[in-house]
């Protein structure tokens, strides 16, 4: 069973997709919430069974204690977590216990095979509640699919257990074992009038990330055709939808909190700072994996058209991102010092496109600054271009070791620090990026970085 195929079946009979792919995982993450906020209860002690791809979409510890799962997730994902499940498994829950009398909360994973894709698929079945949830659909024609119809439901439910006996026919019989024991199911049609309006209303007070714009769409491969950085791409997409996922549940429900009159300025206060957090890992990690896409696109070597720039104020865009930069360098102790000559022209980029950039290049200079160290944003005119430059008074040594140790490359797209610890996107990720938008980045060590910008009076 292809479980590519089974999200096409899903698919039969619904409205054609006119989505793209930011649009879609926002739609995604809002319904997953929706599910386990709303339509499961987490206290109830009901019993029942999951089946997902490519990761555990389910992330709420309660509900995860009382049901047993099933997850068919990237190979390459075995080598970040080789025997453990994700964070949110209950203490002591080994997901790969092959134990037929493993505790109820753990799950079994399972390899995905080349054609299932990594798309995303749920299904949950319980007493009261039978749902199949996945995203579908060509670049620009994507679209999330909910199906509570009994027979949709039971459609996907027999192909996951036709796949789990060709993988495993001993968790194929588990799957089962675990489903009889449930007794009559109760097909409830009013959960789907339900479940819409509450996700309109969820995606209504979920704050936009900035990394949610698109920057490129990737076009469809041939069936036929192998792109030697599937296997990396893949597992991005995964961790950047196990990263994303529940850090954007976290800020909704902080920012429903912070609306409050009566909260205590400390409790504020710490609010506001996880909310930052929160925004700023869902924006390095969705900036990431927009990197990786880019890097298989064919001739995305090259800056955009003209037509597809604008006249862009780098000036004033400086001036707006300074109260973030400087409320996200403060949590790590450093300062930031801003120097723009006056009268600047504008430069030819894309404004929104650039925000993104600023905001994950700045993120990526200051991780590996020592505290009470000061980040100087100069720009200036050079010439036909105007000059960006990020540099730092954090240049000396600490028992003959450079502050920043050299960053050691994960493929083309990402770089680990190992003095840190620290995950971010390459040199090279970074300067393709900067280039698509008409600027080019250069590096001086690890207190330095200059980006130029053409003029945009000089391209007309």
């Amino acid at each position: 069973m292809n479980l590519a195929s089974l999200r096409q079946r899903l698919a039969e009979g619904a409205p054609a997709g006119r989505g793209h792919e930011d649009s879609v995982r926002r739609q995604w993450w809002a319904a997953l919430a929706t599910l386990q906020d709303d339509l499961l209860d987490p206290d109830a002690s009901h019993r029942g069974v999951w089946l997902a791809m490519p990761l555990p979409a389910l992330y709420s510890p309660n509900l995860l204690r009382h049901l047993k799962g099933w997850v068919w997730a990237p190979v390459e994902l075995a080598q970040v977590l080789p025997r453990s499940g994700p964070p949110q498994l209950p203490r002591g829950a080994n997901p790969l216990d092959p134990d037929p009398a493993r505790p109820t909360g753990s799950f079994r994973r399972l390899p995905l095979r080349e054609g299932d894709g990594t798309d995303p698929l749920l299904v949950v079945i319980t007493q009261d509640l039978q749902v199949a949830m996945a995203l579908e659909g060509a670049p620009e024609a994507r679209r999330l699919l909910v199906r509570f119809d009994a027979e949709a439901v039971t459609m996907a439910l027999h192909g996951l257990d036709q796949r789990l006996q060709e993988d495993d026919p001993r968790e194929a019989a588990r799957l089962r074992a675990a489903l009889q024991s449930l007794g009559p199911l109760r097909n409830n049609p009013q959960l789907a009038l339900r479940f819409w309006p509450l996700l309109a209303e969820r995606l209504a007070t979920m704050a936009p990330s900035v990394t949610l714009q698109p920057i490129i769409h990737p076009p469809r491969r041939e069936a036929n055709g192998k792109d030697p950085m599937d296997g990396e791409l893949a597992l991005l997409e995964a961790l950047t939808h196990e990263v994303r996922t529940p850090l954007a549940t976290i800020r909704t429900l902080i920012r429903s909190l912070l609306r409050r009159k009566d909260l205590p300025t400390v409790a504020r206060q710490r609010l506001e700072q996880i909310d930052g957090e929160c925004s700023e890992q869902i924006d390095r990690f969705g900036l990431i994996f927009l990197a990786a896409e880019l890097q298989r696109q064919p001739g995305s070597g090259s800056p955009l058209p003209a037509s597809e720039l604008a006249r862009t104020d780098l000036s004033a865009l400086l001036h707006q991102l300074e109260d973030l930069w400087r409320r996200q360098l403060a949590r790590r102790g450093l300062q930031l010092v801003l120097a723009i000559s006056d009268d600047l022209p504008p430069v030819l980029s894309d404004p929104s496109r650039l925000e993104t950039m600023l905001g994950g290049l700045m993120d990526r200079f200051s991780r590996t600054l020592r505290g009470g160290s000061r980040v100087l944003v100069r720009l200036r005119p050079a010439g036909s271009r105007l000059k960006l430059q990020l540099s730092s008074d954090d240049q000396e040594a600490t028992d003959g070791m450079p502050v920043a140790a050299t960053a050691e490359p994960v493929g083309p797209v990402l770089s680990w620090n190992p003095s840190t610890g620290g995950l971010q996107l390459s040199q090279q990720a970074t300067r393709r990026l900067f280039h698509r938008l008409g600027g080019r980045l250069t590096e001086r060590g690890a207190s330095s970085l200059t980006v130029f910008f053409p003029l945009a009076d000089r391209h007309g």
